[in-house]
Formats: C-alpha cells, structure tokens, sequence
C-alpha cells in the first residue's frame, strides 16, 4: 500500500516588520507635532489657547481673548489644521476663524488668516505652531495694515474712515462674546453657561478658602460636595 505524503499549505509570504521610507517620514513628522505642541504649554502667547482635537492629530481648536487694544473683551474661537506633509517645506499651518472676525488679515468670506502673506516661505526649522500662533494674536493689535490683502475693503476703511472701521470692529467683539456659548461640534474648546451650582461653589470657596495656605484638594472637594447638595 503506497503511503501518500499530507500536502503542502503554502507558506505566509514574509513581512517585513521594517517600515517603509514614507512611513518612517511620515513618523518623523507625526513625532514632531507632538513636540511643537508640548513646547506650546510653556511658550504659547499669553490669552491664546490650542487643544488637540480627538480624532486628528493635525486638526486643534482654539481660542483667543483679546485684552487690550481695539478688539479688547473680544473672545474669537478658531480651528487650525495642519497639512499631512506638516515640518517640509511650504506646508502651511491653515487658520480658519469659526467668530465672524473683522480684520484685514481674515477673509471675509472663509474666516481664513492669511498666513502666507505673512511667511511667503514656510521654514520648518524656524517656523512653529508658536510662530503661527503669535501672529495670530498679532493681527488683533496690529495699527498699521498696508500689507494686509485678506480683506481689502477693511484695510481700505481702516485707512479712510478710522471711526467707520472701530464701529464695526466692536460689532464684531460683541458678536464674539454672544457666541461664546455656541460649541461647534466635535469641538475641544467648550463653554457652558452659568449654573446656580456653579454661583453657589464660588461663593463656597470665597468663604471658606480665603488664604493660599487653605487650598488643597480635599477642601475644594468638600466644598463642591456642598455645592451639589444644593
């Protein structure tokens, strides 16, 4: 009786757990945004704040308030994206105000920063996320807008009819801080109006923590327990 010997399954075709030159970029740049952004926490320009989005690495929502200057009290929410080639050259962050922002900076139509204007050659080795940032708060104090081509209309106002133009900036501001409650879906960046327990803890810990000696955690808690009693 002839013996048959048991067939042969074909064999895996082997992967290379190395990745590829793309992938390994790819990595590199991934890395790099995580370090400009922790670099944020300690050298992001004062009243500006980013935060990451959940789903992407390269998408933040942020916030500005405004303390001095024409757009004082203003509180203008924008979103930032990064393209995936982020840390080559000429890969521009992208700034998109979601408050209605009157300035010569910001089209009009898209609530877009004009960034490039600002930096014609992105240079990932002296340009950052702080570097965007700061110009950013920048165009909020800004007096002079001769090289401002976002919206010309404002530009051209600003220089003609200075009165006419603060009219509408505060407009603007106003328009700002009525909108601050409205979340955009998806957001990081989230407001809630006032609640009673929320007027109810601060009068709590006013009394009952009134020196720097008195904070701890079990204090605070103690006193937010109360405040949800209520």
């Amino acid at each position: 009786m002839s013996s048959r010997s048991p067939a042969k399954t074909p064999s895996r075709i082997p992967v290379s757990p190395v990745a590829s030159e793309e992938e390994r970029e790819q990595a590199l740049r991934d890395y790099k945004v995580t370090i400009e952004y922790k670099h944020l926490k300690s050298h992001a320009p004062g009243g500006v704040y980013l935060i990451p989005s959940m789903k992407d690495l390269r998408h933040f929502y942020g916030i500005i308030f405004v303390r001095r200057g024409p757009y004082t009290n203003g509180i203008f929410k924008f979103q930032l994206r990064l393209p995936a080639r982020y840390n080559d050259v000429n890969m521009w962050p992208q700034i998109t105000f979601s408050s209605k922002v009157y300035n010569p900076y910001v089209d009009a139509g898209t609530g877009i920063l004009d960034i490039r204007s600002a930096y014609p050659n992105w240079d990932p080795s002296r340009h950052y996320l702080v570097t965007v940032l700061t110009y950013l708060k920048k165009i909020f104090y800004s007096k002079n807008f001769a090289d401002a081509k976002a919206n010309p209309e404002a530009r051209e106002l600003a220089k003609k009819n200075p009165e006419a133009y603060r009219k509408k900036v505060d407009s603007c501001v106003r328009g700002s801080q009525k909108q601050v409650f409205v979340n955009e879906p998806g957001t990081t960046v989230k407001f809630t109006e006032e609640q009673v327990s929320h007027r109810v803890l601060r009068d709590l810990l006013k009394h009952h923590i009134r020196h720097e000696n008195q904070v701890s955690k079990n204090a605070v808690l103690a006193q937010i327990d109360k405040a949800r009693k209520v």
